[in-house]
């Protein structure tokens, strides 16, 4: 049962990254740029960890599911799977709204282009002549 955490945190990095190939939101869709994105994230987050460690803010609880390696002092390995997990979420629903966003405003363009295109070929109505 000691892996069971980390697994568990692998498969859903494996599930996300499906979907990212699936749609090519992040890393299918330009893998440098997430990687960096991801990795600075995750390094930011294990610096702000060491520093509540430090201050005493934060402290590693035991669980039988955990693994027990350490990082560091009170920071387990799991602890960086989470985060480059908790990274990825938030690189994919931030591309996910980007990518949805531009895909409504150009459908808002196109129905727009084609009300415009559709009223100037038509006579007007308001004379109420048939």
């Amino acid at each position: 049962m000691g892996f069971a955490y980390l697994g568990a945190l692998a498969v859903s990095l494996g599930g996300l990254a499906l979907l990212d190939r699936r749609f090519r939101l992040a890393f299918w869709y330009d893998a440098r740029r997430s990687a960096w994105t991801v990795g600075l994230g995750v390094v930011g987050f294990l610096l702000w960890d060491l520093a509540g460690l430090a201050l005493g803010i934060f402290a590693r609880g035991d669980s039988p599911h955990m693994t027990g390696v350490l990082l560091a002092p009170e920071l387990p390995l799991e602890e960086a799977f989470f985060l480059t997990l908790l990274c990825y979420v938030g690189l994919l629903l931030w591309r996910w709204f980007d990518v949805t966003a531009a895909q409504r405003e150009a459908g808002r363009r196109a129905l727009a282009a084609t009300d415009d295109a559709g009223r100037s070929g038509r006579p007007d109505d308001a004379g109420g002549a048939a």
